[in-house]
């Protein structure tokens, strides 16, 4: 029998100031690391907007791998993560329309904080030479991309996103709701990137999940997705938000 739909627990007040001061200080360190950037530029090369964009494509990246193994590995009673990160994971998959709910402060805040650490060591970073530029660049792409994350995969959940998030999904710069809709197909097993979405269909391709899958089963014994499928067991496949919408 489906029970009612499982939901994230309000954010505490500390919480939230928490968070707060972590959004304020990455986006100020972010913008301080582009106008250094920008002060070099008598520097600039032709292959400075590649590295930029290479570093977004990592963004993408690393938000598929963190994505995959929330979503397939660990269970949701094991110790600080459980409850901080794969509760989260497998609450999203039975009711993904508790996901817009989330104020701006919950859902970026800690992100945010993760990412003031290299946003630091950026910051400090000389600029003499043509790596150290080819590192901060792609570094902001990196960073930035990094901590708008969950606020690009919340406006892909959205039926009506503000009108430049819709512009900037309509033109593939960022993650549409169309390309995130084929994660959220049961078994939930594809299509994990969620920044900009442009890592996902060179994986699938790749069979990138499927061969990392099969090796940590043979060297474990573990089952991919077997806790997420027992939130499915308990609450039913959830709300198709994303293609009721589309």
């Amino acid at each position: 029998m489906t029970r009612a739909l499982p939901a994230i627990d309000a954010s505490t007040g500390a919480q939230r100031w928490f968070w707060a001061a972590a959004i304020v200080m990455a986006f100020a360190g972010l913008t301080a690391l582009a106008v250094r950037l920008g002060l070099r530029a008598d520097r600039w090369e032709w292959w400075m907007p590649a590295a930029f964009v290479a570093g977004l494509l990592l963004a993408d990246l690393g938000s598929g791998l963190v994505h995959w193994g929330a979503d397939t590995w660990g269970r949701d009673d094991l110790p600080v993560i459980g409850s901080r990160l794969l509760v989260p994971f497998r609450i999203h998959h039975v009711n993904p329309d508790d996901f817009l709910r989330r104020t701006f402060i919950d859902t970026n805040g800690d992100v945010a904080a993760i990412a003031m650490a290299p946003i630091a060591a950026l910051l400090l970073l000389p600029l003499d030479g043509r790596w150290q530029m080819a590192v901060a660049i792609g570094g902001l792409g990196l960073c930035g991309g990094g901590v708008l994350t969950n606020q690009i995969h919340q406006w892909a959940h959205m039926p009506s996103p503000p009108l430049l998030v819709r512009l900037l999904q309509t033109a593939g710069i960022i993650l549409g709701r169309s390309e995130h809709a084929t994660h959220h197909a049961h078994p939930y097993d594809a299509h994990y990137c969620i920044t900009t979405g442009w890592c996902n269909r060179p994986l699938e391709a790749a069979g990138f999940f499927r061969a990392l899958e099969w090796t940590i089963t043979r060297l474990t014994g573990a089952q991919p997705r077997h806790d997420d499928d027992r939130y499915v067991e308990r609450y039913g496949r959830g709300i198709p938000s994303l293609a009721s919408h589309d």
